[in-house]
């Protein structure tokens, strides 16, 4: 089975990550993580991928003196580790078009809420603040423009009466480490297709899961 090359990019302490690397012991599963890079030195997540006996990066975003030279220098690390996809998982960086472009199709993140709503941050206090009944998770592609690329998994999440921020955060982020999974999986398998704006989920190849 050719496992697909994965790269996780953290700027914490990378909870999502570890359900990738949780998913990817089993050895049917498409993906292997091969590679977490993060733009701070001192995160969880690394520490977590060390012991997972997993590639791990540091490029500080500080040492350049622009948002290029400090993306040319993660894109030379996903080079030398022969990366074919990229996974976002609490990467606190806003990346350039450039860099977008060079992983079109093949870059994804996982953001809390059910978009097109409450793009950005403080995406549950927002929706606590809206009185929303139903919340959640989306995995989607990343294109130049904020948590706007293609669909590739929902979520939801009933929001309580009582409900603090802290509670239904936690209650997204259960569903967030079941679909993160499942997405990659899928991207990984070459079941995903892209049309407009729109993921179309492929059936499985004959012999392949």
């Amino acid at each position: 089975m050719n496992r697909r090359r994965v790269a996780v990019l953290i700027s914490g302490r990378g909870s999502n990550m570890g359900a990738l690397i949780e998913a990817a012991r089993d050895p049917s599963y498409p993906a292997e993580i091969a590679l977490v890079l993060s733009n701070k030195a001192e995160v969880g997540g690394l520490a977590t991928a060390k012991s997972a006996g997993i590639a791990t990066a540091f490029v500080d975003h500080k040492m350049f003196a622009g948002r290029e030279e400090f993306e040319r220098s993660m894109e030379r690390l996903l080079e030398i580790h022969r990366i074919e996809f990229v996974c976002l998982a609490g990467f606190m960086r806003i990346l350039s078009p450039w860099f977008i472009r060079q992983w079109q199709d093949r870059m994804v993140n996982i953001h809390p809420s059910l978009l097109p709503s409450y793009r950005g941050l403080d995406t549950h206090a927002r929706a606590l603040a809206d009185g929303v009944k139903i919340h959640g998770c989306t995995v989607h592609f990343v294109v130049p423009e904020l948590d706007a690329g293609p669909i590739i998994a929902q979520a939801a999440v009933r929001v309580h009466d009582d409900d603090s921020e802290a509670t239904l955060a936690a209650r997204v982020l259960a569903e967030e480490h079941r679909i993160y999974p499942e997405a990659l999986a899928l991207l990984a398998a070459d079941r995903l297709s892209i049309r407009g704006n729109r993921v179309v989920t492929l059936p499985a190849r004959p012999g392949v899961s």
